[in-house]
């Protein structure tokens, strides 16, 4: 096991009260393995990899829980001893590009600083190291381009800077938080098979937030459903797209489009609203949107069920047996 998060709960203090951001979540990731965490805007599943990367900004702060790298708690380190680990075992590719790469700054000279941050190589050596890797991830005329400033790059190309710096030291464990938003379909997909290519390459694991399931039935090996910060169902990917449990996951699944629909179909739209934070119903956080909800569903929090290994939270299944 890589990586085991323990009880995880993130939180931000703000002056109108406090927003549990992510409550009380556990899950593991193994060597090798890529796994998806899925949910709406606002459901915690970048607070969860910015915890993990110990990224948070105040008013945000953990809250409780562990988070074990190689048994190793990350939340113990201090920041020192965590940018030792940071862009070296665990590295991140961020939402945006744009706003992670510095505009003023040759690529080249990005990509190298965090090489030379991490290991003990010569100037020359890390250059040849960012030409190298410029050229992994499918840049072309690498040696030219590695000159070039964000600016001069495509939304693509610089998602594949992002990608080449994430990897530069070989991490163990690679977190990509919507690698492929805001790029066009063709694009994704060849970002995706980078991924791909690049988890068998350096048989590193890869920890994929994104709100896309098309993007996590093509690259995931396991997918985690998140909502209002919990997890509300685990599963490997092909059980979970042919038998979702939770109401929520089959409203998120529906609410796919589908080449072979009627063209004057309506698409499916999960009803009401997300939950206000700062006022979250004491039960589940699902039920005023849910078509199954039951009275006990309002008053009381289900825990998380695990049936075979398929874990959900919902009391449709108590005791491992739905009940209606």
């Amino acid at each position: 096991m890589l990586l085991e998060v323990k009880g995880l709960s993130t939180e931000f203090k703000l002056k109108r009260g406090i927003v549990k951001a992510v409550d009380n979540i556990s899950f593991t990731i193994d060597k090798g393995e890529i796994l998806a965490i899925v949910g709406e805007s606002g459901s915690g599943k970048s607070v969860t990899s910015l915890s993990i990367m110990g990224l948070l900004q105040k008013p945000g702060r953990i809250a409780g829980g562990e988070i074990l790298f190689k048994t190793q708690d990350l939340n113990k380190l201090s920041q020192k001893e965590l940018q030792k680990i940071r862009g070296n075992k665990i590295s991140m590719i961020f939402q945006e590009p744009m706003t992670s790469l510095n505009p003023v700054w040759r690529i080249k000279t990005q990509i190298m600083e965090s090489i030379r941050t991490h290991l003990q190589v010569s100037q020359h050596e890390a250059l040849e190291r960012t030409i190298a890797m410029l050229d992994t991830v499918g840049i072309p005329s690498a040696a030219q381009r590695a000159n070039d400033y964000p600016h001069q790059m495509s939304g693509g190309m610089r998602q594949r800077v992002m990608t080449a710096m994430a990897l530069a030291c070989e991490p163990e464990l690679l977190i990509a938080d919507e690698p492929t938003t805001a790029l066009d379909v063709t694009i994704q997909a060849q970002i995706l098979e980078l991924l791909y290519r690049m988890r068998e390459k350096f048989h590193m694991a890869v920890l994929l937030i994104t709100h896309d399931l098309g993007v996590v039935s093509e690259a995931a090996d396991r997918v985690i459903v998140m909502y209002c910060g919990k997890i509300m169902e685990e599963a490997d990917v092909r059980t979970l797209f042919s038998t979702p449990l939770h109401p929520y996951t089959v409203g998120l699944l529906q609410s796919i489009p589908q080449l072979d629909a009627d063209s004057d179909e309506r698409l499916y739209m999960i009803k009401g609203m997300v939950p206000n934070p700062l006022n979250m119903p004491p039960g589940c956080p699902f039920s005023d949107r849910c078509d199954h909800s039951m009275q006990r569903c309002s008053q009381e929090m289900p825990q998380l069920q695990d049936i075979a290994g398929h874990k959900v939270r919902c009391f449709l299944y108590e005791g491992g047996v739905r009940v209606k």
